[in-house]
């Protein structure tokens, strides 16, 4: 009885240290998945120049030294929009066009670590609000621009919170799908305590980062009195669906929240593309034209 108790202890050991050690392999690579994205390939910018829209290829350059792939298209009505794409995505030609074709200019690139940007780590938001500042900074300093919007998607709607917190040069800011909090979108990404703790460890490992850094519900405030205006549909399983309306009651005035029921992650647009235009271009006439 002695020798199979033993025997019986050693094969539970054994199981336990290899699920331990699987465990520790799964959360490392998801870790990884999450701060190296899968590039996409940049677009062509074709669609653009069937559409009558004429651009720029430029490369802009961060303070930290990272050179972003990027386009430019001056204004006709002295106003230009960053664009700021999100996680694991690339410079955005519907949200190019719908902004360049009423005139507005825009600058839109491929954030650090996607497309044909340099660097390889991503942080969602964090470092990433330096790539947005480098958009400002070469904006302002072209002719004919008076003054800058942005609109942000997802991990690009997070940087253009941050960063519109310190740089007032950015006027007014359309936020699509951002989460409140980066450590309140790794308990919804990965609800299981221990691998969510796991995965944040080798994270802030990989980036020298800690998540508690990327809280826009923080600063989202400071903003005003600059206009915000905020878009998440409920469909959304990506980050929490009560992030649009907890960022909503953070901000100062004037603050729009704009929801609806069916949308995923990003799709309002797709959903409602005429309400969308609509509501967009009222926002941006109301605060940088009129």
């Amino acid at each position: 009885m002695k020798y199979r108790w033993n025997l019986l202890r050693f094969g539970l050991i054994s199981v336990l240290l290899l699920l331990s050690v699987a465990l520790t392999i799964f959360s490392y690579n998801n870790a990884l998945d999450y701060v190296h994205p899968r590039r996409l390939q940049s677009p062509s910018g074709e669609e653009l120049l069937a559409r009558g829209i004429e651009y720029q290829d430029i490369e802009l350059l961060t303070l930290d030294g990272v050179r972003l792939s990027a386009w430019y298209t001056p204004p006709k009505n002295g106003v230009v929009i960053l664009v700021a794409h999100g996680h694991a995505a690339v410079r955005p030609i519907d949200f190019y066009l719908l902004f360049a074709e009423q005139g507005y200019g825009v600058l839109a690139w491929d954030f650090r670590g996607h497309g044909a940007s340099e660097g390889d780590t991503v942080t969602f938001g964090y470092t990433e609000t330096r790539d947005v500042e480098a958009a400002l900074d070469f904006v302002l300093a072209q002719p004919d621009v008076e003054r800058v919007g942005a609109w942000g998607g997802s991990m690009g709607a997070v940087s253009v919170i941050l960063t519109a917190a310190h740089r007032p040069e950015i006027e007014a800011i359309i936020v699509d799908s951002p989460f409140a909090t980066l450590e309140d979108e790794l308990k919804h990404q990965v609800p299981i305590w221990g691998l969510r703790e796991l995965i944040r460890f080798f994270a802030e490992r990989e980036t020298g980062m800690s998540v508690d850094l990327v809280r826009p519900l923080e600063v989202i405030g400071s903003i005003s009195p600059r206009p915000v205006f905020i878009i998440q549909g409920m469909g959304d399983m990506r980050i929490p669906q009560d992030s649009a309306q907890r960022l909503y009651d953070a901000a100062g005035e004037p603050r729009w929240l704009w929801t609806e029921a069916e949308p995923v992650h990003m799709n309002m647009y797709a959903y409602y593309r005429v309400r969308y235009l609509k509501k967009a271009s009222k926002f941006l006439r109301e605060f940088l034209l009129d």
